[in-house]
Formats: structure tokens, C-alpha cells, sequence
């Protein structure tokens, strides 16, 4: 357990932020409190008795001083094209580790093109995209993946009961399609496509009692960023299940709203991996309830791991290429249910 280490949360207030100050205290660690906004950040401190550091990206002296004496920090502040960088490089200066909570494809794929060599060589870590997109269905596929060490098509399947956007989700989005323009995003043949053409409505047959049901294919996640970072398999495809796509892009879609003692939403979700190798297949699921409550069981699991040197690589990392992806994923339990198939 944390046994009272400092731990900064950078964007504690936001939703998932406050799910990881939660989390990180309820396994012993400390959290330090920070972000740009200083009365809410108070507020917050004040509800829990911790230390809240005012910090801006805009000014790196503000992020040392939020760094300063913490064991590692957490980024759950998005935009993460805004807040990544100047994260990460105060990580560096304080040489701590760095983890954070993005889905957004372009900040992503930036940590990996723009500090992997650099973290490699000071023998840093920074785990990108260590939440429930990323870092969960990295996992999976390195699960399923077991002793092969090539396959030729990694297929993550969301079914989303429902998904109630966040303020942060929509911000991020704004900012990934500004970026992204009238493009999309697809990997295949080992590398990436910027296409116009509509994604596809497609049919994925989840496992009973969920069945068969109607997906948008190639709507394109962390995961898509991640898996190919660190496994051989040059088509990876995300497809998410068409009411929940409806929901997040439809503009008055309510935020989530807690159900429960722990903040949590209703939403339940399923992950359902497949990786394909010649005429074999192997599968892994996991289930569970709200996506952003079980980002925080994920990062700070991970928090641990690298704290305790549970690790097998430095540098900029997925999930699966810096944890033991089946131990990882046991390890979660209560927070997800895991079914490992291979066929």
C-alpha cells in the first residue's frame, strides 16, 4: 500500500480527478491536490484535509513547486494536448514518475513521437493512457495475446450501457476533431490512415447474455495508440456499441450522475478483446460499472506497481509493455470482472 507517499493529482477537482484522490487514499498514498483553479481546489482540500498546490501549465515554476516532494504525479487534466507536455516535463525535472488518464488519440500519440527516446535514455517512466481507454484494453490484448509474439488483428469491442459525457470528455473531443479536422483516425497494415469516408455500422457478438449487437466499427480509442506501441499486430481496431456513440456525440446528452455511496454512475460497461492469428483466436472481457470511476482503480494500481517496482520497462510504456497484464488485471478485482478465453 501507499504508506503515506506524496502523490500529486494534477486537475484533482475534475470528475475522474476526484475518483483518483479517492482511490489513492483509500491504499494509503497522500494525495497532493492541484490545478489551475484555486477556490475549488480549496474547497476540495478542505472536504478531505489535504494540501492543494495551485498550479498552471502556463507556468512551470508553479508545477515544481506542485511536484515538489511527491513520490509521483497523476495527470487527470484535460485538454491533455494542453496539459501532457508541461506535465511531463516537470516530471522530469523533479525525476518522478509520470501517469496520466488521457483518451485523446493526439496527445497520446505526442508522448510516445516526442519524449520515449528521451525517458528511455534517463530512465524515466511515463505511462500514458492508464484509464479504462488505453490502459484497459491494452491490458487485455497483452493478456490475450499469452505466449504469441505476433498476431495479425488485435478487435476491442466497448458495450456501453450508456455514456453520459463528462464536461472534460466533450472539451477533449472539441479538441481532438480541431486537431484532427475532417478526418478520421484508423490503424491497419501497421500504420496510421487519415480517412473521410463515414465509419462503418457494423454487428459484434459480444459474450452471452449480451449477444450479438450493432457497433460503429473503427471508432477509434487510446487503445488503437497503445497496443501497437509494444505488440506486433499491424491492425488494431476499436468499435463501440452505436447507442452509446449516439450518446456522446449528441449535444444535450446529460453529464453522469452518482448512483451510489461512491460517486459511481449506473453505467455499466464491457470490454470485449479479440486477437486473431492465423486460423486461431483468443479472447479476453472484462465488465464492470462506470468508466471513469474504474480509471481510478487502474491508475492507481499501476501508481503502485511502479512504485514498488513491479515494472519490466522505463521509458514511455503502455500498460501491457510495463505490467504483467494477467497479474494486473486479477489484481482489480472487485472493480472488474475477467474472463480469458483462447480458442
Amino acid at each position: 500500500m501507499g504508506s503515506g507517499q506524496l502523490v500529486a493529482v494534477f486537475g484533482a477537482y475534475g470528475h475522474t480527478g476526484r475518483f483518483v484522490v479517492a482511490e489513492l487514499a483509500a491504499r494509503g498514498f497522500v494525495p497532493v491536490l492541484s490545478g489551475r483553479n484555486a477556490q475549488t481546489l480549496e474547497e476540495l482540500a478542505d472536504e478531505h484535509g489535504l494540501e492543494a498546490r495551485v498550479a498552471s501549465v502556463d507556468d512551470p515554476a508553479s508545477l515544481d513547486s506542485a511536484l515538489a516532494g511527491t513520490a509521483a504525479v497523476i495527470n487527470c487534466a484535460g485538454p491533455f494536448a494542453s496539459t501532457v507536455g508541461p506535465v511531463i516535463e516537470a516530471a522530469l525535472r523533479a525525476k518522478i514518475p509520470y501517469l496520466d488518464v488521457a483518451a485523446e488519440l493526439e496527445a497520446n500519440l505526442d508522448t510516445f513521437a516526442h519524449y520515449r527516446e528521451r525517458a528511455r535514455n534517463a530512465g524515466a517512466v511515463i505511462v500514458p493512457a492508464m484509464a479504462f481507454f488505453g490502459g484497459l484494453g491494452d491490458l487485455l490484448a497483452t493478456a490475450a495475446m499469452g505466449d504469441w509474439t505476433e498476431a495479425d488483428e488485435a478487435h476491442i469491442a466497448y458495450a456501453l450501457s450508456n455514456w453520459h459525457p463528462t464536461a472534460g470528455t466533450r472539451l477533449s473531443g472539441a479538441v481532438s476533431r480541431e486537431r484532427r479536422g475532417a478526418h478520421r483516425l484508423r490503424y491497419s497494415g501497421g500504420q496510421w490512415e487519415r480517412r473521410t469516408d463515414a465509419a462503418p455500422t457494423l454487428e459484434w457478438t459480444f459474450p452471452e447474455p449480451m449477444g450479438r449487437r450493432p457497433v460503429i466499427g473503427e471508432f477509434t480509442m487510446a487503445d488503437v495508440v497503445t497496443v501497437p506501441q509494444h505488440l506486433s499486430i499491424p491492425d488494431v481496431t476499436t468499435y463501440m456499441t452505436a447507442e452509446a456513440a449516439r450518446d456522446v456525440t449528441a449535444p444535450h446528452t446529460p453529464a453522469p450522475t452518482s448512483t451510489d455511496e461512491s460517486g459511481r454512475s449506473n453505467q455499466t460497461f464491457l470490454v470485449d478483446v479479440v486477437v486473431r492469428s492465423g486460423g486461431a483466436d483468443r479472447r479476453a472481457t472484462a465488465g464492470g460499472q462506470d468508466i471513469y470511476a474504474v480509471t481510478a482503480p487502474l491508475v492507481t494500481e499501476a501508481l503502485e506497481r511502479v512504485l514498488t517496482g513491479r515494472t519490466k520497462a522505463v521509458g514511455v510504456v503502455s500498460a501491457g509493455e510495463i505490467f504483467d497484464a494477467p497479474d494486473f488485471l486479477h489484481a482489480l478485482a472487485p472493480h472488474i470482472t475477467l474472463d480469458l478465453v483462447f480458442v
